[in-house]
């Protein structure tokens, strides 16, 4: 199978120059046009995804060479952009930095690379002017095999700045594509751990991705980023499919006993819950699961039938109050986890499985209080399972993401999730009868055995 789909990368020297703006603008000018526009995010991050979707009308999807190993980043690719005309990636950080320690790993470039798709670099201009094409000329020879197919200067002052720019960049050889002046009207607000995400704030997110695409209509040449799309290089392989993946090399899908409905397992959403990877609930969806989502925040009840839980990362900090005084979920999530039904929480989940959180009463699954702290914890985890638990056999080995600024200080009766190994070594999570609760977010399609035995777990609890 070949994908031959165009694509784009949109990079940056470093973090703050506008990756975002240009990536969500592009794809909702795209969409704009007819095409149907494939959205991708480099990296762990699962807010920026929010944006595209938005942007798009498709749901936007990770592509981390770290969590999901380098093997996976085609596949997983040619399975989000399947049907779609043209696809665009927005990287994370600086174009070369990728995971601490681990050279060009999980980097954009690493990523552009396994793509083979050309990078277009946005470049923040507004401090500086023929020290621009020192600047592209370092990033476009820094590695050959990374193809730097064109520039967007972004906070652009003013014509003559404009000239000053273009004029230093025309023999760097690197096209100028857009050119884009400051638009505080395309910000989107930040907080504690970076963008706030669309589901809080859908109306505004909405108007900023509008501007974003009016903003890059006007200043960069589609065309010219369309035709440089079409010159990415064909990928061979067959695209990663969850069915596929859940597959047993034993045996077959989990079976359950005739006329019985599949196994509901509700997936925390709304405005608290937010992080996401969209392949788990098609992984679990194709380990034989009826997926039902609840919104914490107003639902007092589980989805009817509930026989697994999962709850992934968000903001319950930010929503600790509203969380608390809904009692009559928190009573039902207790006592579903009473039962021995399995129960799947990251960070975000763990916080809400805690007895309370900030001094506010949460379920009290766990024998552990949390606290927001003023320091952040954050960073790429190798992890091995210590526990047997309803998502791993003790000894699996996962990667992991952490990123938060909450302490919980455990208290007796259950015992460790995963071994860390950095940034120290150390035990880290809950196992409790049928829960695990942890930091670390993982992606499942890495280890898409996760999913199967989660379901297992649910048909025979």
């Amino acid at each position: 199978m070949v994908t031959s789909v165009p694509r784009l990368v949109v990079a940056a020297p470093s973090s703050g120059s506008g990756k975002t703006t240009v990536a969500t603008g592009l794809m909702a000018a795209f969409a704009a046009r007819g095409l149907a526009v494939s959205p991708h995010k480099v990296g762990p991050d699962y807010i920026d995804p929010g944006y595209h979707a938005l942007a798009t009308g498709r749901v936007g999807r990770n592509l981390d060479a770290y969590l999901c190993g380098t093997e996976l980043i085609g596949p997983l690719f040619a399975h989000g952009a399947r049907g779609c005309d043209l696809a665009v990636v927005e990287g994370v950080m600086g174009l070369y930095d990728g995971a601490a320690g681990e050279g060009e790993l999980a980097s954009t470039a690493q990523v552009a690379k396994l793509l083979r798709a050309p990078v277009v670099l946005v470049v923040d201009a507004s401090s500086q002017s023929r020290s621009v094409a020192a600047l592209v000329h370092g990033f476009a020879s820094w590695d050959p095999e990374v193809r730097i197919g064109g520039v967007i200067l972004n906070k652009v002052g003013s014509d003559r700045h404009e000239a000053m720019l273009r004029e230093a960049l025309d023999a760097s050889g690197v096209p100028v594509l857009g050119v884009l002046r400051r638009a505080p009207q395309v910000d989107t607000p930040s907080r504690h751990l970076g963008l706030v995400p669309v589901a809080e704030r859908r109306s505004e997110a909405v108007e900023a991705v509008a501007a974003m695409a009016a903003q890059v209509s006007a200043g960069c040449d589609l065309d010219a980023l369309a035709a440089l799309a079409r010159g990415a290089g064909a990928l061979s392989g067959a695209a990663w499919d969850p069915a596929e993946a859940v597959e047993s090399p034993t045996h077959d899908h989990p079976t359950r006993p005739a006329g019985k409905r599949a196994p509901v397992v509700a997936v925390a959403g709304g405005e608290a819950f937010t992080f996401s990877y969209a392949e788990h609930t098609e992984l679990l969806a194709a380990a034989g699961a009826e997926v039902v989502p609840f919104d914490p925040l107003r639902d007092e009840h589980l989805p009817d039938g509930t026989r697994g839980l999962v709850i992934g990362g968000g903001f319950p900090e930010v929503y600790a109050a509203e969380l608390s005084a809904n009692e009559p979920l928190r009573k039902a999530v207790a006592a579903l986890a009473e039962s021995g039904a399995p129960v799947a929480a990251e960070c975000a989940g763990l916080l809400y499985l805690c007895r309370e959180l900030d001094g506010r009463p949460m379920c009290g699954v766990l024998d552990a209080t949390a606290r927001m702290d003023e320091r952040l914890t954050l960073g790429y985890r190798d992890a091995v399972a210590v526990s047997d638990s309803v998502l791993a056999a003790a000894g699996t080995r996962m990667r992991g993401h952490e990123f938060h600024r909450t302490v919980v200080e455990p208290g007796a009766g259950a015992a460790p999730a995963w071994g860390v190994r950095a940034p120290e070594r150390r035990v880290e999570g809950f196992v409790q009868h049928g829960v695990h609760a942890s930091y670390l977010h993982t992606h499942w399609a890495s280890e898409p055995g996760v999913a199967r035995r989660f379901v297992e777990r649910c048909l025979t609890s």
